[in-house]
């Protein structure tokens, strides 16, 4: 979620790390459906556009993980979050915190640079 040039963050009760808003998709849920059902339950949003702008799938270790991102520039905040949340902040684009978590901190380094058009691949 960015609106102003700023990105909406969170920080989690466990770690001291920052994220943005996601989780897993279930069973018979669309993507879309998730990114919005994720960001109402982590951070109290409703998401009122969704781009896809990135799409990445992960092989290593055996494992079979993918990851879509999804871009909302057009949002409301009803102020709840997740309780395993400990707190939501917004950060300028250009200066993120300090424990963003390095697979975020590449998403927006690659929004940053401007790379808005959908991007897949695996990584």
């Amino acid at each position: 979620m960015v609106r102003d040039g700023e990105v909406l963050l969170v920080r989690q009760t466990h770690t001291d790390r920052w994220f943005m808003p996601g989780g897993g998709v279930k069973r018979g849920e669309t993507f879309d459906a998730a990114a919005r059902r994720e960001a109402g339950e982590e951070a109290g949003a409703e998401l009122h556009n969704l781009r896809l702008i990135y799409a990445y799938s992960n092989f290593k270790e055996w494992k079979s993980d993918h990851n879509i991102v999804f871009l909302s520039t057009y949002f409301n905040l009803s102020g709840k979050r997740a309780p395993e949340n400990a707190e939501l902040r917004f950060f300028p684009l250009d200066a993120p915190p300090e424990g963003l978590w390095p697979g975020h901190r590449r998403r927006l380094d690659e929004y940053r640079a401007q790379l808005h058009s959908p991007q897949f691949g695996e990584r």
